[in-house]
């Protein structure tokens, strides 16, 4: 039966990790993998979670199935951190939360659960948007179409395109937005520009299909949540997936919610019986550990404000080698202005160069990168900025 399947090629981002462990230069750089990394290029486990994890070890009694949502006061509390206090979705009985596999989890369940609702319904995409949206609603039996977004000359988002593609969305087809730290182009929508998207869902009649993989990462965690807030607040129906890989830093650990804004509390009761249907065929139970560390430090006045000022020293760091790369690369030549890269948020930006120049910095200076030369910010660490500065001016120049 298995000698029909074809070898495929590495995942082009997973590849590239491969790439980078197998490189013997000692002045290796890694802007490929997004994940977080430290001034000494580590991803250390945060001393909030550390002190959950230990909390959690010491009180554990039992290896039983969870509840098949999850955690009841984990998903009570990524609900408020989600939509804040007392918002009035949540207050009406509007939104239903259950614990995922990661934010691929959340993405998967829901794009299943549309399946149900609406098997004719299209997702539409950002143009570009992250590179696992595609297999992961696609492969749900879901069409999938795309709507402009970044504008790869300005370094800007296109919104006048954005906003007038929008305009011919069929009513109940859904939107894919990314909440903040847009992936793959750090460019994130205003305040005043979601209130646009705000008006226009309600005019059209689409559904707004939210990623938030990054709350706390672009400007804050109440910042961070903005649209997601408002559209649950002026609209019917809205789908959150949320990850919390970055902002608790539990990658490896699997830990996601999926919250749905239903139209009413009964429509909630229903909907939530149907994604547990969902979660039942496709991993059962969701997994515990990473769920449960999210729970304690939530319910923690302590390992809140822990965690939170952890959250904030990453962010700030990641905003400083925005800020620095584009010193470094401005100082020293003037071919193009890379100030782009400061005003952008969250973990990733477009530099801006062709597929053989990012070859070209893999060979020559073994330094990392997608080949559309995306970059993890978070990969950067000060004391290689000057080294990557200094070769991407080369190859400008060559």
């Amino acid at each position: 039966m298995f000698s029909s399947l074809p070898l495929l090629p590495a995942d082009p981002i997973l590849g590239l990790s491969v790439a980078y462990q197998q490189d013997t230069n000692p002045a290796k750089v890694d802007l490929g993998v997004g994940i977080y990394k430290n001034d000494a290029g580590e991803t250390p486990v945060m001393a909030a979670v550390a002190a959950a994890e230990a909390l959690r070890l010491r009180q554990e009694n039992s290896k039983a199935y969870t509840h098949p949502a999850g955690y009841p006061g984990a998903n009570a509390a990524v609900t408020r951190l989600a939509f804040g206090n007392n918002h009035p979705a949540a207050d009406a009985g509007r939104i239903r939360t259950i614990q995922t596999p990661g934010g691929c989890g959340a993405l998967r369940v829901a794009a299943e659960l549309i399946q149900r609702a609406r098997p004719s319904a299209t997702i539409w995409v950002s143009t570009p948007t992250w590179a696992n949206h595609i297999p992961l609603l696609g492969n749900a039996g879901l069409q999938l179409r795309e709507y402009p977004y970044y504008d790869y000359q300005s370094h800007s988002i296109d919104f006048p395109a954005m906003l007038d593609a929008l305009r011919k969305i069929p009513a109940g087809d859904l939107v894919l937005l990314h909440a903040a730290c847009h992936n793959p182009s750090g460019a994130d929508l205003s305040r005043e520009q979601w209130q646009q998207v705000a008006d226009v869902a309600l005019e059209r009649g689409f559904i707004p299909f939210i990623d938030m993989a990054y709350q706390g990462f672009g400007e804050g965690l109440e910042a961070d949540s903005y649209g997601p807030r408002l559209l649950a607040e002026r609209l019917p129906e809205v789908i959150l997936a949320v990850s919390f890989s970055k902002n608790f830093g539990l990658y490896r650990e699997r830990a996601g919610a999926l919250s749905v804004v239903f139209r009413d509390s009964s429509e909630a009761d229903a909907g939530l019986s149907q994604l547990l249907s969902v979660t039942r065929a496709l991993y059962s139970m969701p997994p515990a550990h990473g769920s449960a560390i999210i729970d304690i430090i939530l319910h923690s006045d302590e390992l809140t404000r822990q965690w939170q000022e952890e959250l904030d020293t990453m962010r700030n760091r990641i905003s400083g080698l925005r800020q620095n790369l584009v010193t470094s690369l401005n100082a020293i030549q003037q071919q193009v202005d890379f100030s782009f890269i400061a005003r952008e948020r969250g973990m990733f930006s477009f530099l801006g160069l062709n597929r053989d120049q990012v070859l070209q910095l893999r060979r020559d200076y073994s330094i990392y990168m997608t080949d559309n030369s995306r970059i993890s910010i978070a990969g950067l660490r000060n004391d290689k900025l000057d080294y990557v500065a200094q070769a991407i001016k080369s190859i400008l120049a060559s």
